[in-house]
């Protein structure tokens, strides 16, 4: 008697993954076209600036509506795509490999054309790139030391503080503006080449870790690469944070393939970038270590990676001759809030009250800051003394959480920092997904309403294309969580509801 045959497993391309890619296409085609209006132009982008459709998207009334409409509905056409991209995949077998790798490139490859979306860290960039040109300090001298910081398009709130970002980015920033001798445009271009460079590492390396921790690599990269929030804040806002992140995932990997010389090397370049994965080192040294390792070898393998890593670092402030500065600087960032960061409203509570009261309210909101950045140390290090090792990465996850958390000040970009980590050991397909999916959709709606770049002397106030970009992008939430038949199983269904909405 023969065994009967068993049942297919079905892996991939579930209703037809092609019609999903394409509307993200459409989706970040209309960001483009959006970003011509109301994306940020230098003043010193005199050849941009005397295109007619440019012109009109930019200068009249009914252009600018249109760049805000298209840009809004674009950004949340894309939240959806990428959505059903995710059921149109289930089972995530090898050949869904390709296919993400398709969404992405075919989602990243319009905003690698936009104007700078939704943050203006590109012209700091170019400022601070001209700060290193002549000759000063970045980590003591702002920007605004720079005579024409302001037709470059820098942000003048940033523009006397001292940069916080490492030296390896310095030089990169200083490169570039050698190169381009300062002209924005060209400048921004190779910003996101490089930005592009810390996206394909991302790309390399997150189902490299997945696959160590016995996670699918497939979901692990549409969690992380395809996600809009990795896309917009790594390709079309063109932050650094991509070449940080790239670099500290590659220096993990190496890390836990045991080649402990090399993952030190990349972290140390990651630090360079941006300081803040410096919470990357006692997690390296615990996996040089060993499983098992007692307390005596724990504090060994801390010093040792610490010593190289600070030693890397010293002597890259002997080169460029400003040693440490880096550290001083880190606090810039932390010198704002923001209402939906808890420690932020906490904050904004209190200083309400005690101005209320007749007292300085916002000094106690500074304390309020010192307290939460104090608590998110805690939690870092009892997620470095305590815990499995067998689930270092998921403590790397946790305590790089909680310094994002507990801080006055969350930005989308800093969410995407966790979202790879998170992944890569493992988000579940309930409550933990859907954290996920309300984040994105709800960072991208702040995102599009947040920074635009409206010409002051037309009939549109600020205000007002903020107030229509929000508009649109809550309406279309709601329809995603709410009406949408497709999609809102994501947010409040079961699994087996979530698997129904695939068949129809």
């Amino acid at each position: 008697m023969t065994a009967p045959a068993p049942a297919p497993v079905v892996t991939a391309h579930i209703g037809r993954p092609r019609i999903a890619i394409i509307q993200g296409f459409v989706g970040s085609m209309l960001m483009l076209v959006g970003s011509f209006g109301v994306g940020w132009l230098s003043l010193a982008s005199r050849e941009l600036r005397q295109v007619p459709a440019i012109i009109w998207l930019r200068f009249e009334p009914v252009g600018a509506v249109l760049s805000v409409l298209l840009l809004a509905v674009g950004g949340m056409l894309l939240v959806r795509a990428w959505l059903r991209l995710g059921q149109r995949l289930q089972g995530w077998g090898p050949e869904t490999r390709r296919t993400i790798l398709t969404a992405t490139l075919a989602w990243a490859a319009p905003m690698c054309l936009a104007l700078p979306l939704f943050s203006r860290d590109v012209f700091a960039y170019i400022a601070q790139g001209q700060v290193m040109v002549a000759g000063l300090n970045p980590y003591e001298d702002g920007y605004s030391q720079i005579s024409n910081y302001l037709q470059i398009g820098a942000d003048d709130l940033w523009a006397q503080s001292p940069t916080p970002y490492g030296p390896i980015f310095l030089w990169l920033e200083e490169l570039v503006v050698r190169i381009t001798g300062g002209q924005p445009d060209l400048s921004i271009l190779l910003f996101r080449l490089l930005a592009l460079l810390g996206v394909a590492m991302c790309i390399y390396y997150v189902p490299r870790l997945a696959e160590l921790h016995n996670v699918n690599p497939n979901r692990a990269l549409w969690l992380t690469v395809a996600n809009p929030l990795f896309l917009t804040n790594f390709v079309a806002s063109i932050h650094n944070d991509s070449l940080m992140l790239g670099l500290a995932l590659a220096g993990l990997y190496y890390a836990a393939r045991g080649r402990f010389l090399p993952a030190i090397l990349l972290v140390t370049l990651s630090i360079g970038i941006k300081p803040i994965t410096l919470i990357f080192l006692p997690f390296i040294g615990l996996m040089w270590a060993g499983r098992g390792a007692g307390w005596p070898r724990k504090f060994l393998y801390w010093s040792l990676t610490a010593g190289l890593s600070l030693g890397i670092l010293w002597i890259l402030g002997i080169l460029n001759g400003f040693g440490f500065g880096w550290v001083g600087a880190l606090s810039t960032p932390g010198s704002v809030w923001i209402w939906y960061a808890p420690i932020g409203f906490l904050g904004m509570f209190v200083a309400v009250t005690g101005d209320a009261l007749g007292f300085d309210g916002w000094a106690w909101a500074d304390i309020v800051h010192s307290i939460g950045t104090l608590i998110s140390l805690v939690f870092v290090a009892w997620f470095v003394l305590k815990g499995d090792h067998a689930h270092l990465v998921r403590r790397l996850a946790l305590a790089l959480a909680a310094v994002v958390l507990l801080a006055p000040m969350i930005q989308s970009w800093y969410v995407v920092w966790l979202i790879p980590l998170f992944a890569v050991t493992g988000i579940r397909d309930d409550w933990q997904v859907k954290i996920l999916y309300f984040a994105v959709s709800f960072f991208m709606i702040y995102a599009i309403s947040d920074q635009l770049d409206i010409f002051p002397y037309i009939e549109l106030s600020l205000h007002t294309a903020r107030q229509i970009a929000a508009a649109i992008g809550v309406a279309f939430a709601t329809y995603l969580v709410l009406l949408d038949p497709r999609t809102k199983t994501l947010f409040r269904g079961s699994g087996a509801s979530a698997g129904a909405a695939l068949s129809r």
